[in-house]
């Protein structure tokens, strides 16, 4: 048997394994992106000093920096645009991150999380502008927008990492 051959094998298809965990982590509103660059420090390991090398793996860290920030002041961001406060923006953010855990409670797979997260956002900031404005259509217009940044979080995520596998791979077959 090839040890050399078979251990690059097996690294090869872990880091085909942690890039599609990755990718469904993204899809959940989860950090993928940090997998992707799990993937990449293994490759760069197994494939020195050959790409991806140090520089993609650096821009990676950059990209993934960069999409956590993003993820930081979206909601707050979303509720806000529609004249929430700052307390229903951070309401909305604690909302999301409860509701995606009791998401996992409803029993449909994979989306439970994610239609608790998107609850939990809205009921959340929906909770605190509405106990401070006393008008449930702009809490409600408010919370609707902490939806909808939570979905472009979401599409962001997904994008970011699909962008980071493909660039990886490329890179791979092309190196």
């Amino acid at each position: 048997m090839d040890w050399p051959a078979t251990g690059s094998f097996f690294i090869y298809a872990l880091a085909g394994l942690i890039c599609l965990g990755g990718l469904a982590m993204s899809c959940l509103s989860l950090s993928g992106t940090w997998a992707v660059l799990l993937a990449t420090g293994l490759l760069a390991w197994l494939r020195w000093p050959e790409f991806p090398g140090i520089g993609t793996g650096v821009v990676f860290l950059l990209l993934c920096i960069a999409v956590e920030v993003l993820e930081a002041i979206a909601g707050a961001w979303g509720v806000q645009k529609r004249g929430g406060s700052k307390a229903a923006g951070w309401a909305a953010l604690g909302g999301g991150f409860l509701g995606m855990i009791l998401g996992n409670f409803i029993p449909i797979p994979i989306l439970g999380p994610l239609i608790g997260m998107l609850a939990g956002s809205f009921a959340c900031a929906f909770l605190v502008e509405h106990s401070k404005m006393k008008k449930a259509d702009h809490a409600a217009h408010v919370a609707f927008g902490a939806v909808l940044a939570r979905l472009g979080v979401i599409f962001l995520k997904i994008g970011a990492t699909l962008a980071m596998i493909t660039a990886l791979m490329i890179g791979m077959m092309l190196g």
